[in-house]
C-alpha cells in the first residue's frame, strides 16, 4: 500500500510538470503488447517463456554505490594492512627482514645523506627522513619490498622549490620549507588514499613514467658532475640540463684535485657492480654472497674514501685538501612542530602538482612493478596513505618529502625480504647511524658522494633495448616518451612531467575520439588439428557429447564475424559471407560515448548510403525537392539503380560498457535519419552483446529494443525469434510441455480454458499463422491469452527440445526482443523480419 502511495504520489507530480513516465513505451502505456512488437510468447505464457528483464532503478544504483555497515568495517581495517598477517610472524620471517633490514639500512646511510644535498639541505636531514620513512610504512603497507625515504628526483624537486621560497624570503631556512611541503603533501596524499583514489595513477602511461624518471636521471647527473670533478669556477646547477652540461664542460679546466676522490669512487662502484654480475654468472652457486658483495659497494667505496679522506686531513681540519661533509649534529637536532606559514605555502603553491605527481608515480610504479615479480598485489589507494602518513609525521623529526626508492627497493626485494616490518630493522640501523657515527661522517668528501647520486641515478635512465619495444609495441608510445625526454633536457623536470602526462592524455583522447567502427561479415570456420578435424567426437579436446551422438554435427563447424575489409589481420583470402542485402553489422571498437558517437555515426551513415538505394525513389517529385546535399545517383536514373533497399542494422556492443545522453541521442538522429531514407518503411535496430543494464535502460529510453513503427500501419507484422538456455527443475518449459501433453491426453475440452495457468493449458485447432497473429489483436483478452499459450505448447510439444526432455528458459527479456545474446541470433532475427522488395512506384 506504501508502495502504491509513492507511485500515485511520483505520477502526479510528473504529470504537472509534465514529464512522461512511459516515455519508453512508444505506442503509449494502454498498448497492446503483441501490437508492440513482443511476440506472440510475452504475455501470459508459464514462468520459463515470460521472464521480462528488469530495469536498474535509481534506488537500485545508490544501493549498489552506498556502503553497507559491513563495507565500512572492512573498510576500517583495511586502513591498517599489516593486522591481516603481524598474527603469523615467524622465526623464519624474521630471519629474512634482519638480512634485508640490516642491508638496505648500510646502503640508506649514504644515499640519504647524498640526496639532502640535493634538497638544499643539510645532511642529516636526509637521516632524518629516512628513519621516519621506513619506521612508519609498514603499518600501512601492501608492499613487502618498497623502501620509503629520500629519493634524487624528489629531491631534486624539492630543492628547486626551496631555492624558488627563498627567492621571496631569504631569511627562511631551507629545513623549514622542506617540513612545510612535506607536510602539505602529505595531507593531499592522505586524502586522496582515504577516499579510495588509487585509480588516478592509472591514468599515467608507462612511456610517460620512463621519460620523466630518464630526464630526471639525466638532470641530476649533469648537476652533479660539477662537483665530482671539484670544478671552483661556480655556477646554477639547477637550470635546464642543456645549460649545465654545457657550462660543466667550459669550466672543466678549473677542475680541482676533488676530481681524483669522484671520478675515483664512481668508476669503482661500477667496476665492483660489473664484477659481482660477473662473478655471480660463473659461480651460480655462490651468487648470493655475491650479491650482497655488489648490494654494499656504496658502503665500502664511502667507508675506503672516508678512511683516505681522514688520513689525509685529520691535522687540517680548518683547511682540508678537498672538500669535505662537514660537522654532523648528533642525535634529532631538528625535531620540533613543522611551521606551517601561509607565505611559505603561497610561495610554493604552483609546484604542488608536480611535487604530487612525483611523489606518486615513481613509488607506485615500483612497488606494482616488484608486486608482479614476487606474485602479490599492491593496493594504490592503500600506498596513498602510507605515502602520506609518513610524510605527516615525518617533519616532526626534521624529515624532508620522501617517497618509494627504485634501487633500495631492489636489493631489499632480492636481499629475501618477508614482510614490510623489515623497514623497522632499517629504521633501527639509521638510528644507530645518527648517534654513533656523526663523528665520522666530518670527514666524507663531497665528491664522493656525488659520485654515489651519479651512480645510483644511472640506473633509472631507460635503456636502449626498451626504448625499442616502445617502438614495436606503439610507435606513439615511444614518441611521447622522447618529447618527454627532450622537454626535461631543455626546459625543466616539472615541464617534462607536465608535458608527457599532457601529451599522453591527448593521444588517449585521440583515438578515443577518432575510434572507427567495422562492418562484419559471417565466416564459417572449422577446427582442426593436424589433418583431422574436430567434428565433435570428444577426440583432440572437442567438446564432445558421447551421451547424444546426434549433437557431433553441431561442433563440426561454427559461424564467427569478422570485417569484411580484413582489417584485423585475417587471411584476405577467405571470402567473407555479407549478410542479407540491406542488413548490416556494424562493431564499435572503443566505447560509445560523447567524444567518439558522431565519428562513428557518421562512418556508418556514410557505408549505408555508398550501398543502398532509397526505398522511395519518387520520393523527390521535383528537382527543387531534392535537397542541397543530395546529389543523387548521378548520371543514371534511380529508378534502375539495382543496389539492395536498407533493411536492419545490426550493432555489435560488445566493446561498449557505459552509454551517455550524448551519444544515444546522437543513435536517435541518425535512426531518423535512416527513417526518412528508408521511408513508407522503417529500419530495424538490433543490439547484441550488451553488457550492462545501465546500457539497456538507456537504449529502451531512446525507443530502442524492440520494432520500429511505421508512421502509416505501426508496426508491421514481425517474427520473433529468441535466445533459449538448458535449465533444470520442474519450472522449465520442458516440463510445460509435458504437464500440456498430460492434460489432452486427459480429454480436457479445448472450449474451457483454464483460469488458472498453472492448472493446465488447452489447445486449439487453429492452422493458419495469419489466424494466429491477427487473432490475438482482435480477440478478447482472455481468447488472445489462450491461443498465445496454445501457440506456446504446439511449439514446445514439436521441439526437438522437448523430445528430447530438455529444460529451456530464455537467456534474455522478451521485454526488448531486439536486444540479442550475441550476433547469430541478431543476424537470424534480422533476416527472418527483412521485408521484401518494394516494387518502384
Amino acid at each position: 500500500m506504501a508502495g502504491d502511495k509513492v507511485s500515485k504520489v511520483g505520477n502526479a507530480i510528473a504529470k504537472g510538470l509534465g514529464v512522461k513516465v512511459a516515455y519508453r513505451d512508444p505506442l503509449g502505456a494502454t498498448a497492446d503488447p503483441v501490437t508492440r512488437g513482443e511476440s506472440a510468447f510475452s504475455v501470459g505464457t508459464v514462468d520459463t517463456y515470460s521472464y521480462n528483464e528488469p530495469e536498474p532503478t535509481s534506488i537500485e544504483w545508490i544501493r549498489e554505490t552506498a556502503p553497507s555497515g559491513r563495507q565500512l568495517i572492512n573498510y576500517l581495517i583495511s586502513l591498517f594492512p599489516f593486522l591481516n598477517w603481524i598474527g603469523r610472524y615467524n622465526l623464519q620471517w624474521l630471519f629474512g627482514d634482519l638480512v634485508a633490514g640490516i642491508t638496505v639500512g648500510a646502503v640508506v646511510v649514504p644515499q640519504g645523506m647524498a640526496y639532502a644535498r640535493l634538497a638544499e639541505l643539510p645532511v642529516q636531514y636526509g637521516l632524518y627522513s629516512s628513519f621516519m620513512g621506513v619506521l612508519v610504512y609498514w603499518f600501512f603497507a601492501t608492499s613487502k619490498d618498497i623502501t620509503i625515504g629520500p629519493v634524487a628526483v624528489m629531491s631534486t624537486l624539492t630543492g628547486s622549490i626551496v631555492l624558488q621560497v627563498q627567492e621571496q624570503y631569504p631569511d627562511t631556512p631551507g629545513h623549514v620549507i622542506a617540513s612545510c611541503l612535506a607536510v602539505i603533501l602529505g595531507g593531499i596524499v592522505t586524502t586522496m588514499g582515504l577516499l579510495r583514489l588509487g585509480f588516478i595513477v592509472d591514468f599515467i602511461p608507462l612511456p610517460a613514467i620512463s621519460a620523466f624518471m630518464t630526464g630526471s636521471a639525466i638532470n641530476i647527473c649533469s648537476g652533479q658532475v660539477s662537483t665530482m670533478l671539484g670544478e671552483t669556477a661556480k655556477f646554477s646547477t639547477r637550470g635546464a640540463t642543456y645549460k649545465v652540461i654545457i657550462n660543466t664542460l667550459k669550466y672543466l679546466p678549473s677542475s680541482s684535485i676533488d676530481a681524483a676522490m669522484g671520478v675515483t669512487a664512481c668508476a669503482m662502484l661500477y667496476i665492483i657492480r660489473f664484477s659481482c654480475t660477473y662473478a655471480a654468472k660463473k659461480q651460480p652457486h655462490r651468487a648470493k654472497i655475491w650479491f650482497f658483495a655488489s648490494t654494499l659497494r656504496t658502503v665500502f667505496v664511502i667507508l675506503f674514501y672516508t678512511m683516505v679522506s681522514a688520513a689525509v686531513n685529520l691535522h687540517r681540519k680548518d683547511n682540508p685538501l678537498f672538500s669535505l661533509l662537514g660537522t654532523v649534529p648528533r642525535g634529532f637536532q631538528a625535531a620540533a612542530v613543522p611551521t606551517m606559514d601561509p607565505n611559505i605555502i603561497k610561495a610554493f603553491l604552483g609546484q604542488l602538482p608536480a611535487a604530487v605527481i612525483v611523489l606518486l608515480i615513481e613509488h607506485i610504479a615500483i612497488s606494482k612493478s616488484f608486486g608482479r615479480v614476487n606474485n602479490y598485489t599492491i593496493d594504490p589507494s592503500q600506498e596513498f596513505v602510507g605515502i602520506g602518513v609518513t610524510n605527516l609525521l615525518g617533519p616532526f623529526l626534521g624529515g624532508y618529502p620522501a617517497t618509494g626508492s627504485f634501487s633500495r627497493t631492489a636489493i631489499k626485494s632480492k636481499a629475501g625480504v618477508r614482510t614490510p616490518l623489515g623497514g623497522c630493522i632499517t629504521a633501527v640501523v639509521v638510528l644507530l647511524a645518527i648517534y654513533a657515527l656523526p663523528a665520522l661522517f666530518f670527514y666524507i668528501p663531497q665528491a664522493s658522494l656525488s659520485g654515489v647520486i651519479i651512480h645510483a641515478v644511472g640506473d633509472l635512465i631507460t635503456p636502449p633495448n626498451t626504448v625499442y619495444q616502445f617502438w614495436r609495441v606503439s610507435p606513439f608510445d615511444a614518441m611521447i616518451f622522447f618529447i618527454g625526454v627532450v622537454v626535461t633536457v631543455f626546459s625543466s623536470i616539472e615541464d617534462g612531467i607536465y608535458c608527457t602526462i599532457c601529451v599522453s592524455v591527448a593521444v588517449l583522447l585521440f583515438r578515443v575520439a577518432k575510434a572507427r567502427g567495422q562492418f562484419l561479415g559471417r565466416v564459417t570456420i572449422h577446427s582442426v588439428v593436424g589433418d583431422h578435424l574436430l567434428d565433435g567426437d570428444g577426440k583432440y579436446g572437442s567438446p564432445g557429447n558421447h551421451k547424444d551422438p546426434s549433437q557431433h554435427e553441431d561442433h563440426a563447424h561454427r559461424s564467427i564475424f569478422v570485417p569484411i575489409n580484413h582489417t584485423d589481420g585475417s587471411n584476405p583470402d577467405i571470402e567473407v559471407e555479407q549478410p542479407l542485402p540491406g542488413i548490416f553489422i556494424y562493431r564499435f571498437s572503443e566505447g560509445f560515448n560523447y567524444p567518439n558517437a558522431n565519428h562513428y555515426t557518421d562512418f556508418l551513415v556514410q557505408t549505408i548510403f555508398r550501398s543502398t538505394r532509397r526505398t522511395n525513389p519518387h520520393a523527390f517529385k521535383r528537382p527543387g525537392d531534392r535537397p542541397w546535399n543530395d546529389a543523387g545517383v548521378k548520371g543514371e536514373d534511380e529508378t534502375q539503380d539495382d543496389r539492395p533497399l536498407l533493411q536492419a542494422v545490426i550493432l555489435d556492443f560488445s566493446s561498449v560498457n557505459n552509454v551517455d545522453v550524448t551519444s544515444i541521442q546522437n543513435l536517435i538522429d541518425v535512426r531518423n535519419q535512416l527513417d526518412l531514407y528508408a521511408s513508407p518503411r522503417s529500419v530495424q535496430w538490433h543490439f547484441a552483446h550488451i553488457n550492462n543494464r545501465w546500457t539497456k535502460r538507456g537504449l529502451a529510453a531512446a525507443g530502442f529494443g524492440y520494432p520500429t513503427p511505421t508512421s502509416s500501419d505501426g508496426f508491421h507484422r514481425w517474427k520473433p525469434i529468441f535466445s533459449v538456455a538448458e535449465i533444470e527443475g520442474s519450472s522449465s518449459a520442458a516440463a510445460l510441455a509435458e504437464m500440456l501433453n498430460n492434460q489432452r491426453e486427459q480429454g480436457l475440452h479445448h472450449h474451457d480454458p483454464p483460469k488458472d495457468l498453472e492448472s493446465g493449458i488447452k489447445t486449439t485447432d487453429s492452422s493458419s499463422t495469419e489466424h494466429e497473429t491477427h487473432g490475438v489483436e482482435t480477440a478478447s483478452s482472455e481468447e488472445s491469452d489462450y491461443i498465445r499459450k496454445n501457440k506456446l505448447s504446439r511449439d514446445l510439444t514439436d521441439s526437438k527440445a522437448y523430445r528430447s526432455r530438455r529444460k529451456v528458459a530464455l537467456v534474455q527479456g522478451m521485454n526488448r526482443p531486439f536486444f540479442h545474446i550475441d550476433l547469430t541470433s541478431a543476424l537470424q532475427s534480422a533476416v527472418a523480419n527483412s521485408s521484401d522488395e518494394i516494387p518502384h512506384m
